[in-house]
């Protein structure tokens, strides 16, 4: 058996978990933008659902990562991948002053992350 494979994926459960986190949000919230929009009910239900889910693994990301960078990771990534949706799926409008302001994002998000260096 080896051990510093074993020790890796210990290491890399908690970005999972994150990852899984960062989907579940966003799901959450565009069902959300679709249900005010459409007055649709069972899309609150999988707002809520959705939602409820993506705190509990950002919860069980925090065994593994600091709350700060995590944080910063599922607000960060969700508001990018948010944009996305908004434009190609909504079909909302995104100016330069919004590209400019997701680009300064996700310098800090890169900033934050990168200065973890193993502490929590």
């Amino acid at each position: 058996m080896d051990i510093s494979r074993d020790h890796t994926h210990v290491r890399l459960l908690p970005w999972l978990f994150l990852a899984m986190a960062v989907v579940t949000e966003v799901i959450g919230t565009s069902f959300m933008a679709m249900a005010s929009r459409n007055g649709e009910f069972y899309g609150y239900i999988v707002m809520g659902g959705a939602i409820a889910l993506s705190y509990y693994l950002m919860a069980q990301a925090l065994n593994g990562i600091s709350i700060g960078v995590a944080y910063a990771v599922w607000e960060g990534l969700g508001v990018g991948l948010l944009t996305l949706i908004a434009v190609f799926i909504l079909g909302e409008v995104i100016s330069l002053q919004k590209i400019l302001g997701l680009t300064l994002s996700v310098a800090g998000i890169v900033c934050v992350t990168m200065g973890e260096g193993g502490q929590q």
